[in-house]
């Protein structure tokens, strides 16, 4: 299973991930080094949104999808 997901930062923008363990990417986001460079500088990060898929390639079309939309389009989707 993969999984794509938006946290929402501290400074309240989005980032948007994919994973196939979504607490241990989260924690890793929040606290460890293998969190991504935009997240490390805007903690703690907060899960919004998660979506299950069944492959990497359905999941990564999705998380392109969703990178793209504007910020008003990402606040629908979470609602």
């Amino acid at each position: 299973m993969y999984y794509i997901y938006i946290l929402k930062c501290a400074d309240k923008t989005f980032y948007t991930g994919i994973t196939t363990n979504l607490e241990r990417r989260v924690a890793e986001h929040n606290s460890a080094k293998l969190g991504a460079k935009y997240t490390a500088s805007r903690r703690p990060v907060k899960l919004v949104y998660c979506k299950k898929f069944k492959n990497r390639s359905s999941a990564s079309k999705e998380e392109a999808r969703v990178k793209k939309l504007k910020r008003a389009q990402k606040l629908e989707l979470i609602h």
